[in-house]
Order: structure tokens, then C-alpha cells, then sequence
């Protein structure tokens, strides 16, 4: 009876938290913003395949020291996010991408509605884990790059084709992705620290 009512319970918050996810997507839809429409379009759109995170990283890349090791965790944590995302998250949850028409969002709005499914955002998964590996390994650019990186999750929102929930669950993966690859680059900088041993 218990395992019975657990369960019932749990259905009822997820239901919960999917009328939650569906108002503020709605909300956003429903919400005038002319003066953003453009810019988050545009910004949507050159997140994808991380071409923004990609032109950071080649251009830290050019700097020996630390900013090559951020750039290399950063591109690192992009590789980990991207296949979390598209070829687990996506495949496992299968959730549906959102009615945009139905919304009524603003065409103006508007970018390429993608085939995948839509949890988690992988725009919002790639761009948080760079921002968070490039951010520990490089300080001074943790801040613009967080920021630049919600503007990211926020513009898959406002085009419509993600819900908040993916959003959020994009960010965390990226979180996580971005901890395996520091870990990752740590312990090769450390090897390859060591170097061969001598007799």
C-alpha cells in the first residue's frame, strides 16, 4: 500500500511540475518583447553546433598557459555535454518539443524547429559546460561567460522550441559534464607532469 501511494504521489508532482514547465513556456509565448526578439533569435542561432563556445575556446587556445588549459577543458566539457544530451537524454526521455503554433509565439521569433526531442536542451548543456570548465580554469572569464551562457538557455525559451524544463535540465547536465572534464584534463596535466621515469 505504501509503495502504491509513493508512487501515486510522485505522478502527481511530476504531473505538477509539468503544469509548472508548460505555464511559464506559455508565459514567455505570451509575453511582448519586440525589442529582444531579434537579438535572441539571433543568438539561438549562432549557439548552434557551440559555434560561439568554439571561437572562444580557439581564440584562448593562442595563449600558452592556463588559457590553453581552459580552452582544452572547455572543449572537453562540450564533448561530454553533447553526447549526454543527444545520445542519452534525448534517446531515453523522448519528450516532444513544445507547440509553438499553438503558444502562438511571435514568428518574429522564430528559429529552425529541430527534429530531436526537446529534453534536455543541448544548446543549454554545451553552453554551460563551457562557461563552467573555461570559468574554474580561468576565473576573470567565469562570470561574462555564465551570463552569456543563461542568455543561451533563456533564448531556446523565448524562439520556442524548448520548455524551461529542458532548460534546466541542460544546465545541470552541463555542470556535470564540465566536472568530468576538468577531472579529465587534471589528471593528463598531471601525467604528462611526471614524465617518463628515469632509471
Amino acid at each position: 500500500m505504501t509503495g502504491t501511494t509513493t508512487t501515486g504521489s510522485l505522478r502527481g508532482v511530476l504531473s505538477d511540475l509539468r503544469a509548472i514547465d508548460g505555464a511559464v513556456y506559455a508565459a514567455v509565448a505570451a509575453t511582448p518583447t519586440p525589442t529582444l526578439d531579434t537579438g535572441l533569435r539571433r543568438l539561438s542561432h549562432a549557439a548552434d553546433h557551440s559555434k560561439i563556445s568554439f571561437t572562444v575556446a580557439a581564440a584562448l587556445a593562442l595563449v600558452p598557459g592556463r588559457p590553453r588549459r581552459a580552452a582544452l577543458a572547455g572543449v572537453g566539457a562540450i564533448a561530454v555535454a553533447s553526447a549526454s544530451a543527444n545520445l542519452l537524454g534525448k534517446r531515453l526521455v523522448r519528450r516532444a518539443r513544445p507547440d509553438r503554433e499553438a503558444a502562438r509565439v511571435v514568428v518574429g521569433r522564430h528559429v529552425k524547429m529541430p527534429d530531436s526531442a526537446s529534453f534536455p536542451s543541448g544548446h543549454t548543456a554545451s553552453a554551460v559546460a563551457f562557461a563552467t570548465a573555461v570559468g574554474v580554469v580561468l576565473p576573470p572569464a567565469a562570470v561574462p561567460l555564465q551570463v552569456l551562457a543563461m542568455a543561451v538557455g533563456y533564448s531556446r525559451v523565448h524562439t520556442g522550441v524548448h520548455y524551461p524544463g529542458d532548460v534546466a535540465a541542460g544546465a545541470v547536465l552541463g555542470i556535470g559534464s564540465a566536472v568530468v572534464s576538468l577531472v579529465t584534463v587534471a589528471s593528463l596535466t598531471a601525467t604528462k607532469g611526471k614524465g617518463p621515469s628515469r632509471p
